[in-house]
């Protein structure tokens, strides 16, 4: 691949096998990692919950390595390297998101909470139907979610590596899906987290690497890379980059709508609030997350640099001309800087995001199933003996993980050449709509009941994926998943705008019209726990 830069020069061409080498390099770090963090995994605490034994440091770097995907490295830098501060807009939205996960769920989570995000909505309702509601949820959020960093792995592999045909792309798509059961079958929570550790020092390292490069290339003056990222610019006029309205300017809705999503959609993304119980106390949790929003913030601080650098100097139009689009910005920006060595570890970088994210999507996907539907709702919470299969439980995920894995390469197969967009956004949409709403008010409002946690999740999950089916991404414009047919009725290309309301309303209405009295006894139990942390679970002791 040999292009050339806006600013004058060629880029040399990148380097596959380096590429591939630095990957390969990671994945054999990281597996012995996995192998050694192994050992202890013998009870349903440490598969799902790692024991409990991880600082809030420690977390809070795993938290940002599930939280970075490649949609916030590779996307966020295209986004503004081409639409300028429209796409910073994401950076801003993600990172406030942590404000709202901060001050809502992060503690109040952690002290009531078991495993999963169902053992809070479930704590003073009826378990059963609660319990299956929370889990379909979450699997519809990880299954989304999960199908689009798949998918985009094999978008990646072309500009990476050089694999422009199906066959290839199906391939890695594959080898990523078996690493990742790997990962899960053998570490657990703890491995995954640990791995998630190891690519977020990577990531946030290599993007500071470049920030500072690029920096140093114009004088360490943000004007100056302002200015020539206007001049390489190719929209009208030309400074249109510097303010609002290039992608947005058409229909702001639809931005609204968008924004709603990202900022309440996080607090209720159940792989990110399973890692809230892999610390042993409330005063950990927070300080986890306080580590994350400042890990994250500084990150997003560094794609604003990243972005108008690619805009800068590799062009806008080389950018979207390349065979990754603007998931390119980033790598063709590492070419263009320190040629394909540093291309050979920005690429490493982008497949371990990748690949440390779907394995954290995998693991609460199985925890979900395995401790919400079969343990407690298949199961009823006893075995035969009358007491917990703690065992069965554990072995019924490691199963659930070998099925989700196919799934998702299956899926992310399937995938390819397609507009993942979507799924993204449905995935934030669907936590926003059916998570969040049953979050807070199981939380804050004792007449919630087991009929309005029901009507909240099913109602905001059916809403925000036909609201998506019936908007301009699914069906009727070029870049849609279906671009040859027409049915888009919903004119924005986000549902949050009126799922999440509706999420709300539906929680409110199915509880105030439910006759059934919830345990007094229990909310006054849940309330005193969430607040004080009395009778949370506890660390793990080997």
């Amino acid at each position: 691949m040999m292009v050339s830069s806006a600013a004058g020069g060629t880029l040399m061409e990148s380097n596959p096998v380096l590429n591939i080498s630095v990957f390969l390099a990671f994945v054999a770090v990281t597996l012995f990692i996995v192998i050694r963090a192994s050992r202890n995994n013998k009870t349903a605490a440490d598969y799902y919950a790692a024991g409990r034994s991880f600082t809030g440091p420690q977390n809070g770097f795993a938290i940002a390595g599930d939280y970075l995907s490649a949609a916030s490295f590779l996307g966020i830098c295209g986004a503004i390297a081409v639409n300028g501060y429209d796409g910073f807009l994401y950076s801003i939205g993600f990172l406030v998101a942590w404000l709202v996960a901060l001050l809502l769920v992060a503690e109040l989570m952690r002290n009531t909470g078991k495993f999963t995000m169902a053992d809070v909505l479930s704590f003073r309702l009826k378990q059963r139907p609660v319990r299956m509601a929370a889990a379909i949820t979450t699997l519809a959020v990880c299954f989304f979610y999960l199908l689009a960093q798949m998918a985009g792995a094999g978008g990646l592999v072309s500009l990476l590596l050089g694999i422009d045909d199906k066959l290839g792309q199906s391939l890695v798509i594959a080898i990523v899906g078996v690493l990742m059961i790997l990962y899960v079958l053998i570490g657990g929570m703890k491995g995954t987290t640990w791995v998630q550790i190891v690519k977020a020092f990577l990531l946030i390292g290599g993007a500071a690497a470049m920030t500072i490069w690029v920096l140093a290339l114009n004088g360490f003056n943000l004007n100056t890379l302002l200015e020539s990222a206007v001049a390489a610019s190719v929209s009208d006029p030309k400074d249109a980059i510097l303010g609002p309205g290039l992608k947005y300017g058409v229909n702001p809705w639809d931005f609204i709508s968008l924004g709603l999503a990202l900022v309440l959609g996080t607090a209720g993304l159940p792989h990110v609030l399973m890692r809230f119980y892999t610390v042993p106390t409330a005063k950990e949790a927070r300080r986890s997350v306080v580590w994350a929003i400042w890990l994250i913030g500084i990150f997003y601080l560094f794609t604003l640099v990243l972005g108008y650098g690619a805009g800068a100097l590799v062009g806008p139009d080389v950018i979207a001309a390349a065979p990754g689009g603007v998931n390119s910005a980033a790598p063709l920006l590492a070419l263009y800087l320190g040629g394909p060595v540093l291309m050979g570890f920005i690429s490493a970088v982008a497949f371990a995001t990748i690949l440390a994210v779907v394995a954290g999507l995998t693991i609460t996907a199985a925890a979900s199933f395995a401790h919400d539907i079969y343990a407690n709702v298949v199961k009823k919470g006893k075995n035969g003996d009358g007491v917990s299969d703690s065992d069965g439980e554990v072995k019924v995920a490691r199963r659930t993980v070998i099925v989700i894995g196919v799934l998702a390469i299956l899926g992310g197969i399937g995938a390819q050449g397609q507009n993942i967009a979507f799924l993204v956004a449905l995935a934030f949409a669907i936590a926003a709509s059916a998570n969040l709403p049953t979050i807070v008010f199981s939380l804050f409002w004792r007449r919630f009941t087991t009929r309005g946690a029901v009507w909240s999740m099913y109602g905001g999950l059916t809403a925000a994926v036909v609201l998506i089916i019936l908007s301009p991404v699914f069906s009727g414009s070029p870049t849609s998943t279906l671009p040859n047919v027409d049915f888009a009725i919903w004119p924005l290309e986000n549902p949050g705008i009126l799922s999440i309301p509706l999420g709300f309303f539906l929680g409110w209405l199915g509880s105030v019209t439910d006759r059934t009295v919830e345990s007094r006894t229990l909310a006054a139990e849940m309330e005193v726990r969430s607040l004080t942390g009395f009778g949370a679970e506890k660390a793990v002791e080997h």
